[in-house]
């Protein structure tokens, strides 16, 4: 099982968070929009790749996209549940 931790550590790897610590982003924070990380479209292909390539898993529904995206936790958990 992935750790919340080890998690914010590849997204801020993968997406040049560099200014961030994985102690400041909120399990609940939300990854795109104003609210939260703040990610955009170049940030969600990035985030799609590093998900395939750290952790073998794909999102192969766009119709569950909203929903496994919506915040750290739920992509994190998506990830936990579809992990190879």
């Amino acid at each position: 099982m992935i750790t919340s931790k080890s998690f914010k550590k590849v997204l801020i790897e993968y997406l040049n968070l560099e200014d961030m610590t994985p102690d400041e982003i909120d399990d609940n924070d939300a990854l795109f929009g104003d609210d939260g990380l703040g990610l955009d479209s170049v940030d969600s292909i990035e985030l799609v790749l590093a998900i395939e390539k750290e952790y073998g898993v794909k999102v192969t529904d766009p119709k569950q996209y909203t929903t496994i995206f919506a915040s750290v936790q739920s992509l994190l958990n998506y990830i936990n549940e579809n992990k190879e």
